[in-house]
């Protein structure tokens, strides 16, 4: 297949273009008209795939759920938002909900599925500080454990590629160092670690911030925490949630102004709520939750944010229209960045011959017209 548009997102900018599409991946990239095309995209904008490391669920269905179905149902029908790749997120829970959980994502992987791609799992908690642990059920809170964790891993199948942990409640910083050593990216958040404890983080082996400005210490231009770690360690990648609600517009522009067009990663952290109609009774570790007019949800009969519903289009377009980020690090947030982050940047995040074929084709609204998940049409 041959696809065209004059305005193809290559090297950082917008060009006329053609891809051939064979086999799951990009083979080539052709000038613009040279090749007969099966579609043609005219002044559509033409992207790279988007890539959420952060996201619990979606229509109806949670990680922490351990079923198969649910599981596949989100893969076959998150590409309505550009999403080509993912990153099933658990939230904390007691070690049998959280062993089911992983062991189940490892299942799907194995047996097969359709849609967006599973390149690991995120594993946030449990190995959390109490103060910001957010909405994560402070029962099911516990000490960062090598061993443990070596049992999650196994029950995972090794897909456990992104740990969020207090970095300043592992002991030695065992756990960071583990993590590293074995391949998993490790990511500071719902901590209450200060500059230092932050930059001891980094030094052992974190390359990444979650969730940026929520559930860590705040922003203190003389008391230094881990926002202003987030901001000044600027070669660390940092995710930020981008529906405007978790953070201001402004806070957006900030950050990314900090982090620059390499090492910002924008994360939705959905909920099972999201794609799905308003109302409804849902919950997060098996805590009540409820959906606000605004579309973020709290603990139920609380003011305690315990995600978003944000689609991944959405956020981008939030990033380019009202927090006026530039087009480039408002995009490379959703696709270079986090391949980048995840070390899957010789296959994913980027419009090149070779990589696979994961597209999204966007009007000027930001409305998805298409996706091709490595290379094949999801919508």
């Amino acid at each position: 297949m041959v696809l065209q548009s004059r305005r193809v997102w290559l090297g950082g900018q917008f060009l006329p273009a053609q891809l051939l599409v064979e086999g799951g991946r990009i083979q080539r990239i052709y000038s613009y008209g040279e090749k007969k095309v099966e579609k043609d995209y005219r002044d559509l904008r033409v992207l790279p795939g988007f890539i959420d490391v952060h996201t619990h669920g979606a229509y109806g269905f949670d990680t922490n759920d351990g079923e198969e179905e649910g599981l596949r149902n989100w893969m076959r029908r998150i590409p309505e938002e550009g999403v080509t790749a993912i990153l099933p997120t658990t939230v904390t829970q007691m070690p049998e909900v959280l062993t089911r959980a992983v062991a189940n994502v490892a299942k799907v992987v194995e047996e097969g599925y359709e849609g967006a791609q599973i390149l690991g799992i995120h594993f946030e908690g449990p190995y959390l500080d109490m103060e910001y642990k957010g909405a994560q059920p402070p029962e099911a809170i516990a000490k960062a454990d090598v061993e443990q964790f070596k049992e999650y891993q196994k029950a995972a199948g090794g897909l456990i590629k992104y740990i969020t942990l207090a970095p300043e409640l592992d002991e030695d910083f065992a756990l960071t160092r583990y993590c590293r050593d074995t391949g998993v990216v490790v990511s500071m958040g719902h901590s209450a670690a200060d500059y230092g404890q932050a930059l001891m983080g980094v030094a052992n082996g974190a390359t990444s911030m979650t969730h940026v400005y929520n559930g860590m210490t705040p922003y203190h231009h003389r008391k230094q925490g881990l926002v202003n770690g987030a901001l000044r360690i600027r070669d660390i990648f940092g995710e930020v949630i981008c529906d405007g609600c978790h953070s201001d517009v402004n806070a957006l522009n900030v950050f990314f102004a900090a982090k620059g067009r390499d090492f910002g990663i924008m994360v939705s952290d959905s909920l099972r709520a999201k794609h799905c109609p308003p109302g409804g009774n849902y919950s997060l570790g098996g805590h009540a939750i409820e959906i606000g007019e605004d579309g973020l949800a709290r603990l139920k009969g609380t003011d305690t944010i315990a995600g978003s519903t944000l689609r991944m289009n959405q956020g981008l377009r939030i990033l380019a229209e009202e927090a006026l980020v530039p087009f480039d690090a408002a995009l490379n947030s959703c696709t270079a960045n986090p391949a980048r982050c995840l070390r899957v940047d010789d296959r994913k995040g980027y419009l090149r011959a070779g990589y696979d074929a994961d597209i999204v084709v966007l009007d000027d609204q930001y409305h998805v017209v298409q996706t091709y998940c490595r290379g094949r049409a999801m919508l």
